[in-house]
């Protein structure tokens, strides 16, 4: 059973011994994209951010140039959106587990909604990652004329550790002996 978290803040729960509709997990991953300012830098940077243009911009307003303090106000604003945008695409989840029977993938949406795919039986499916690999390089999950491109979010170094992963423990997966 193998688990991984992809990034310096992405935790994974093991999933020791954890079972799925009564078969065991055998690799479990939860993709998300990356965000290097955490939520507690975000308000910070804006206070850091907002104190010297408001100086700015009233000194501008007592100057008569009046105008120029409604500008960098919207400057403020648009900067504050920009980083509410991406806190709210980095959201994105792609949950990948693998027992025995099945791989089920769950994308989860920024607003929520959940799609799933199911790729069964597992001993079939084909993880592609072309050489080499660069920020557009898909990863790719193929299996009975079924293709799921995942991990787009991901750098090239991180999607290619999820495509090596994923290929070893569907390697352990069709090499062990068959349970009847």
């Amino acid at each position: 059973m193998a688990t991984m978290a992809t990034g310096p803040d992405r935790a994974v729960a093991p999933v020791a011994g954890a079972e799925v509709a009564g078969a065991e997990v055998l690799f479990e991953a939860e993709l998300r994209p990356y965000r290097s300012l955490a939520p507690n830098a975000f308000m910070w940077l804006m206070v850091a951010l907002t104190v010297p243009i408001s100086g700015l911009g009233i000194a501008f307003y007592l100057m008569g140039a009046w105008p120029v303090f409604g500008f960098l106000g919207l400057d403020v604003v648009l900067i504050y959106l920009a980083f509410r945008a991406s806190y709210r695409s980095g959201r994105l989840r792609e949950k990948l587990r693998l027992s025995a029977r099945d791989l089920v993938v769950r994308r989860i949406s920024p607003s929520g909604e959940v799609r799933s795919l199911t790729f069964a039986p597992p001993q079939w499916l084909r993880v592609t990652l072309a050489e080499p690999v660069e920020s557009d390089t898909p990863l790719e999950l193929a299996s009975h004329g079924r293709y799921l491109r995942i991990g787009a979010f991901l750098p090239p170094g991180e999607r290619q550790a999820v495509a090596v992963a994923l290929q070893g423990a569907l390697r352990r997966l069709r090499t062990a002996p068959h349970q009847a």
